[in-house]
């Protein structure tokens, strides 16, 4: 049923993403220029549910376009899993005269998002931001490339004293389940293997050795072995002691949190300011809740539904491309 938009909210939730600070300011800016009332909720459905909302003007959002992370913070907020949580969150909203929310980030805020919509009628509006880029329905998250790019960059001088030292260097980039920055690092890296959190039971590792010393006795100086950190801590650390038991004397360099910081790029801009558009004006259109999703190479409405779930299929062109380019 389509509700009258005359305010709106917009908070970010889970892990922050580089073009966070882009969608917020689209939002805003949009929402005001339509004649909404506009709110930022500090510190996500956190914040929300401790009242931690204030009014946003132009200048809230003024200068924020190039910096990575989120002026309105974030957080994870385990709570929201209760219904009686998401009823109180509820009335908060109601009291604050709040009567749409925008929620940026992942497969579990999505979630939350949804289940507040269904339980209390509230419109609400996904903007798809997180660096795993492994939300349904979309073909793209905001904070990917920035993130893809960030890790690419720090591979590119490991393989410069890798190379120095003759040596072998195992580099964990982020993904607990999603194989995608880990895909995309490894081809566009050069990586010799490619291990996905998937493949944990399955590491093969004689294929591990028998590429390296191919490349060994064609005269390669260095050999990068890309690793998904996966849902158990030390992935990275058991690959490296199972490869010593083949000789093969390997480094370990965790990349960590270094990916969700940084200037995003100019397509996570791009598509976080389009996607922040598109938000408020379907949203003041129709009245009813969706997901911002890009697909086909465009922003668009997508059933929210759609996009409650993760995605974390394996794109086997990308390892077939990663091993053939690796010889």
């Amino acid at each position: 049923m389509k509700k009258e938009i005359k305010s709106v909210a917009v908070l970010c939730s889970g892990g922050d993403s580089p073009g966070m600070n882009c969608a917020i300011r689209s939002v805003v800016r949009t929402a005001i220029g339509a004649g909404l009332d506009v709110y930022g909720i500090q510190r996500g459905f956190q914040g929300l549910l401790e009242g931690n909302i204030r009014p946003m003007d132009a200048s809230s959002v003024g200068n924020i376009l190039q910096h990575g992370g989120t002026i309105l913070q974030t957080s994870r907020c385990p709570e929201f899993l209760s219904a009686d949580i998401r009823k109180e969150a509820a009335h908060i909203l109601a009291r604050k005269k709040v009567d749409s929310l925008i929620v940026i980030g992942g497969n579990g805020s999505f979630n939350g998002a949804w289940a507040l919509h269904k339980e209390h009628g509230i419109p609400v509006v996904g903007i798809p931001g997180t660096i795993d880029n492994d939300i349904s329905g979309t073909d793209y998250s905001i904070g990917f490339e920035t993130a893809v790019q960030t890790a690419v960059d720090a591979v590119d001088k490991i393989r410069d004293t890798a190379h120095s030292h003759d040596r072998t260097f195992i580099v964990e980039v982020m993904g607990r389940k999603s194989p995608a920055i880990a895909l995309n690092v490894g081809l566009c890296t050069g990586a010799e293997n490619i291990i996905l959190p998937t493949q944990n039971e399955e590491i093969n590792y004689d294929q591990i050795v028998q590429d390296i010393k191919r490349g060994l006795k064609r005269g390669k100086l260095s050999s990068i072995i890309i690793v998904a950190e996966g849902e158990e801590p030390g992935l990275s650390y058991r690959v490296q002691e199972n490869l010593s038991k083949y000789d093969i004397d390997a480094r370990v360099c965790i990349l960590g949190h270094i990916q969700r910081g940084g200037n995003p790029s100019v397509r996570d801009r791009l598509i976080a300011s389009k996607m922040g558009y598109i938000a408020v004006k379907e949203l003041m259109k129709n009245g009813t809740s969706f997901v911002t999703g890009y697909r086909n190479g465009k922003v668009t409405a997508v059933n929210f539904e759609e996009c409650l779930d993760k995605n974390d299929n394996v794109p086997d062109e990308y390892l077939d491309i990663a091993k053939s380019l690796s010889i």
